[in-house]
């Protein structure tokens, strides 16, 4: 009888732990905080640099699936948003972090996937990457998306609510 008990109260403490482990430490509203990141040529970017900008902050690897799947979306959203008008932002950027330790296997995905954004970041340390440990990322892929006002907006959104959080923040035509 007190197996009948115990044993589901071990499984759900495992899935609220792997739950709480994984979540990432911000969320929706939460102020995103600033970072400075170097890019494959060595120039810095800040987050503080898109102030005004709705970023879309995309944590990836070159070797990851699911990652590689959802660039094709990323692609597109970017192509569909990249010059649009938005109702209070100055634009749209995308700043990708690489969560890699190969520079050649990050550079060849970029270009084989036609990530086609200027901002792809990496310190080649895999999740010990500093940006990653600073939102808490765990898991890839992730996704934050922050607004003009420099508020997270969105996390680990799907595609369809992704377009649907900047499709109301766009002017209409």
């Amino acid at each position: 009888m007190i197996n009948f008990i115990v044993i589901p109260l071990i499984f759900i403490g495992l899935w609220l732990g792997m739950k709480w482990y994984k979540a990432p430490n911000f969320g929706q509203g939460d102020t995103a905080v600033n970072f400075t990141a170097y890019m494959p040529n060595g120039d810095s970017i800040q987050l503080a640099d898109f102030e005004g900008k709705i970023v879309l902050l995309d944590f990836w690897g070159s070797w990851c699936g699911p990652c590689r799947k959802k660039n094709k979306e990323l692609v597109r959203i970017y192509d569909k948003y990249k010059d649009a008008k938005w109702k209070n932002a100055k634009g749209f950027e995308i700043i990708s972090v690489g969560i890699e330790t190969r520079k050649n296997n990050w550079l060849g995905a970029i270009q084989q996937d036609q990530l086609n954004w200027k901002y792809h970041v990496s310190d080649l340390s895999r999740f010990e990457d500093h940006v990653a440990k600073l939102y808490g990322v765990v898991e890839i892929p992730a996704v934050f998306v922050i607004n003009e006002n420099n508020r997270i907006v969105g996390v680990n959104l799907d595609d369809k609510a992704l377009e649907r959080l900047l499709e109301r923040k766009r002017l209409k035509d």
